[in-house]
């Protein structure tokens, strides 16, 4: 019988977002742009959640929480995206590859339980204000969030385990600009039909119940503000929900769209697209989305600039 090789592959080639070399140049600019924005937006969140005694309250607790995710799931991915639109070929290495799809995963499946934790958070103030500081004291909030990354690890966990054990003999151009599932298992070797159901039933499962927890909530929230007399306090009611219900579209629109089908039927362009919005798009509008729509974060900013300024006076003061 003739033996089959099973030499595994070293290193993969990333085909990035595109071939044409005309657009190489302009589109790493405008991922560059969108990864500082990022970075400066999701880190000056942080920020000024931490120096701002007004916005200490498990709303913005969560968003700090959200903003670090998104800090770090656009880290995993851009950078080496970038390196894509000025190498000729973007080589990455078997063990490079598997800890980006690793600490992705982590990311995003977070993210997904995350949003879901905030609209809990937001049914509770709105649906049951006067129980708003036992249901979502320090203590729940920091269980919360632990349970939200330790989803995200043991999910990651098991994509990975279970990534690991498929062979990829020869082909090795993933046809993506990172490491993604799919696009892995449709250079393999190997049978890789656990791994597509391992894959849908987590999706399911990260995707799915946190939707229906949202959507679960927002029901909850709209019973609760039609009761609202006053225009006024329906409007107020419904601004504090406005950031994230946009966030929520977003997000998850394109990972529904990316992971709740099978690799056979998903498109590799179509992918790359929706795999743009969630990697890119989303921790860059999260920042921006919930700071413009936020009176509470424009007030803080102002103040936190104010006492910059006063201590930059101050200091000259001093040196004179």
């Amino acid at each position: 019988m003739e033996e089959i090789n099973h030499t595994t592959v070293a290193e993969f080639i990333l085909a990035g977002l595109t071939e044409n070399p005309e657009l190489q140049l302009p589109l790493f600019l405008i991922f560059l742009a969108l990864y500082v924005v990022t970075v400066v937006g999701n880190l000056g969140m942080i920020v000024l959640i931490l120096f701002s005694s007004q916005l200490h309250t498990p709303m913005y607790y969560l968003l700090s929480s959200l903003s670090f995710i998104d800090c770090c799931q656009s880290t995993v991915i851009t950078p080496k995206m970038l390196v894509n639109f000025v190498t000729e070929r973007n080589v990455i290495s078997y063990s490079e590859c598997i800890s980006q799809f690793y600490f992705f995963c982590v990311f995003a499946v977070s993210e997904c339980h995350m949003l879901s934790v905030m609209a809990y958070d937001r049914y509770i103030a709105i649906a049951n204000p006067l129980l708003y500081n036992v249901a979502m004291s320090y203590q729940v909030c920091s269980l919360m969030i632990a349970g939200v990354y330790g989803i995200g690890l043991l999910s990651a966990t098991a994509h990975t385990v279970f990534l690991i054990r498929v062979l990829f003999c020869k082909a090795d151009l993933i046809k993506h600009y990172f490491c993604d599932l799919f696009p892995l298992l449709q250079i393999s070797c190997s049978n890789t039909f656990i791994n597509e159901l391992v894959a849908l039933s987590l999706s399911a499962f990260n995707i799915v119940v946190p939707a229906m927890i949202i959507l679960s909530s927002y029901i909850f929230i709209l019973v609760s503000i039609l009761r609202i007399q006053s225009t006024g306090g329906r409007a107020k009611a419904f601004s504090t929900c406005s950031s994230h219900i946009l966030a929520v579209a977003i997000f998850y629109g394109s990972t529904a769209f990316m992971y709740l089908q099978p690799s056979s039927v998903s498109s590799i362009d179509q992918g790359k697209v929706s795999s743009v919005f969630y990697t890119t798009v989303v921790p860059v509008l999260n920042p921006l989305i919930y700071s413009l729509r936020n009176k509470d974060v424009k007030a803080a900013f102002k103040k936190l600039l104010q006492k910059i300024s006063f201590f930059k006076t101050k200091n000259t003061f001093l040196w004179k």
